[in-house]
Formats: C-alpha cells, sequence, structure tokens
C-alpha cells in the first residue's frame, strides 16, 4: 500500500494554567469543564514515559487506509518510506518530534530544559528545543525568554529567594505572526493569554525556577521548584539569545516561503498560498505541516487520495511521496518543520520523556 499524507487525532491533555482556546479558536471539541493546556498533535512515546503507560502512547492516523493505526506503527513498518534518511531518535526508534498548540490561561512556570552536556551526565534528563509561533493572544499579552544584561547565577538565587525572579527576565510583548526559538538552556515562560503553537523535540524535561506562587488545587500546595538542576542548566550568555524571534504573517500575502527557525534537530518555515492558488511541494524526507490560517487540499504524487487541511490541523508528509500538490480553498497559511541534512550528533539524547510543566 502506497503512504499518503497523513493526519491525526489530538491528544488533549488538562493543566491547571491551561483554558478552552483550542476549542474556540482551533474548533477542536475539548472534554466539557477541564482547562487543557495541551493539545498534542504529533507524538510517538515508548512504554513507562506517559502515565507509566504500558504501552506506546502514539498519534493515531485519522485519514485513508492507515486510520486507526498508530503513527508508531507506520515508523516501525514502512521505515525508510515515511522517514528517507532521517533516524528514529532514542533506544525504542521514537518519532523525532512532538507537536502540540499550547493555551496559556495562566502564566506557566519560568523554567528552563538541559541542553545535551547536561543529559549525557544525567541519565534521567533529555535535551529539549523547542520553537513557539503565536496563533492568537490576549490584549498585553507577553513571555518571558532569556536574561537580562548582567544576570548571574548568585542575583539569579537571590530573585528566587525572594520572589523578584520577573524582573530580571526579558519580557517579549507578542504579537501573531511571531515565532520564538528556545534552544535547550534558555530560562523562559508562555505568558497568559497566549496559543501558541509548539514545535519540539520529543522529551520534556523542564527544570522549574519559579512558579508565581501558584497553589496546586490537586495538592493545595505550590508545586515543586528544581533550582540546583536548573542552574547547571541555564545559558547565561545573553548574547546567544539576541536573535530569537521572526514575523511570518506580518508580511504580504503573496505565495510564499518565510525562513522561520534553523536548528540542529528541525527547521521551522511559514508558508503562505493565496486563494485558488496551487504550489508543488518537493518531499524526499518527511515534512509536518501545521495549518494556522485558512483551508487547502493536499495531493500527493502517486496516490488518489485527497487531503484537506484546515486551521489547528497536522499533516505528516511521508519521505516516499516525493511531491505534494497544495492547493488553497481560501488564502491559507501552514508552518512547515524539516529535518536538517546532516543529522546532529546529540539526537539520541533528545528521546522519551514526557513530565508536566
Amino acid at each position: 500500500m502506497p503512504l499518503y499524507p497523513l493526519k491525526f487525532v489530538p491528544r488533549f491533555v488538562e493543566k491547571l494554567w491551561g483554558g478552552r482556546k483550542i476549542e474556540t479558536f482551533l474548533g477542536k471539541p475539548l472534554p466539557p469543564g477541564k482547562p487543557v493546556g495541551e493539545s498534542w498533535e504529533l507524538y510517538d512515546f515508548p512504554p513507562g514515559v506517559v502515565g507509566d503507560s504500558a504501552r506506546w502512547i502514539s498519534s493515531p492516523i485519522a485519514n485513508g487506509p492507515l486510520a486507526g493505526r498508530s503513527l508508531h506503527s507506520v515508523v516501525q513498518e514502512f521505515g525508510r518510506e515515511l522517514m528517507g534518511d532521517v533516524p528514529t531518535v532514542g533506544p525504542h526508534g521514537q518519532f523525532p518530534l512532538l507537536v502540540k498548540f499550547l493555551d496559556a490561561r495562566e502564566d506557566l512556570s519560568v523554567q528552563v530544559h538541559p541542553d545535551s552536556a547536561y543529559a549525557s551526565e544525567h541519565p534521567e534528563a533529555h535535551l529539549k528545543t523547542e520553537a513557539w509561533y503565536i496563533m492568537a493572544h490576549d490584549p498585553g499579552a507577553r513571555l518571558f525568554k532569556g536574561l537580562q544584561p548582567g544576570v548571574t547565577r548568585d542575583s539569579l538565587r537571590a530573585a528566587i529567594e525572594d520572589g523578584t525572579v520577573e524582573a530580571h527576565l526579558k519580557s517579549v510583548s507578542v504579537r501573531v505572526g511571531q515565532c520564538h526559538y528556545l534552544p535547550s538552556g534558555t530560562l523562559h515562560a508562555l505568558g497568559a493569554g497566549i496559543l501558541a503553537a509548539e514545535v519540539q523535540t520529543p522529551s520534556d524535561t523542564t527544570f522549574r525556577v519559579y512558579d508565581f506562587q501558584r497553589i496546586d488545587p490537586s495538592t493545595g500546595r505550590e508545586r515543586t521548584l528544581h533550582v540546583e538542576q536548573a542552574m547547571q542548566c541555564i545559558n547565561f550568555e545573553v548574547d546567544t539569545l539576541e536573535a530569537a524571534s521572526s514575523n511570518f504573517l506580518a508580511e504580504s500575502r503573496a505565495s510564499r516561503v518565510t525562513p522561520l527557525v534553523s536548528s540542529p534537530y528541525f527547521n521551522l518555515a511559514g508558508r503562505h498560498l493565496a486563494t485558488g492558488q496551487e504550489a508543488t511541494i518537493a518531499a524526499g524526507r518527511p515534512q509536518v505541516w501545521i495549518m494556522i490560517e485558512g483551508h487547502a487540499t493536499v495531493h500527493g504524487q502517486g496516490t488518489n487520495e485527497s487531503t484537506p487541511l484546515s486551521r489547528g490541523e497536522t499533516l505528516l508528509v511521508p519521505a516516499a511521496l516525493g511531491t505534494a500538490a497544495v492547493k488553497a480553498a481560501r488564502d491559507c497559511a501552514w508552518l512547515e518543520v524539516t529535518f536538517p541534512a546532516a543529522t546532529h550528533s546529540d539526537s539520541s539524547s533528545a528521546h522519551a520523556q514526557a513530565t508536566a510543566d
């Protein structure tokens, strides 16, 4: 059976900081009365990682002859037809990306994720590098990304103890279309009122340094901080974080490609098509498309399968497809995630942990 563009059933994750924008803005029906902070759009985790499950937790396919199968089963069965020369990660043969939507009704914790050096010395920790694309936000919303000039380990420790961490962070006012790259080691927090698409390595070792004195209703206490671990991971070289954001939708709506992120683990670009326009996109390696605006149909080379794609949906284009033809039913924009030509040597450390924010 030839492969075709694959869509997936999302997994909704309740978070104490979550809201309802995933339903009201993206049109995904959520469980009633629950604060949903994350919609996992493309995921692949081995047993024992998500809720101590004894089985793989992997995206169910939503369309075509493979509907009902898991992403992981297709990775195993089709191998290079799906992945081309892009290797899976970790000892379990995991798909090398995790794609989410995040709805922050409240501020997320101020946190950091480890780099490869820390992960290599701590087997329980796993590298995480990520990027956020701002899809919607409330008036005045902001996020935190990186440290103010001159902040040291000692001054940050003192700020954690006296509750003045916010003053030591770079606060960024957000706009729709903005993209923020967050390499491992970046101290950061997504701010209240923001709906974002997130592309990341498939791990989430998270070290919190500040949580806004929030009380977890499930325990009646503040959530645990991880100050000692975080201090070993935070990048205090602020200059390395300056060139961190770019804007996609602020530009003209002509058919085009806008580079957004280039990292050792994934590349991210924005694509536009105006109503009625068509584009042929070469594959040869897997691509992930995250629809952020409008509606299009996708045809794979050599298949009769026509796949509709609307805002809030995610598509995996298999390597064996060769090319994909896209036609815009109305003005549309999507994020295109691709893999670097040379796989980074640390990719094996970016695997298999899903922890709470």
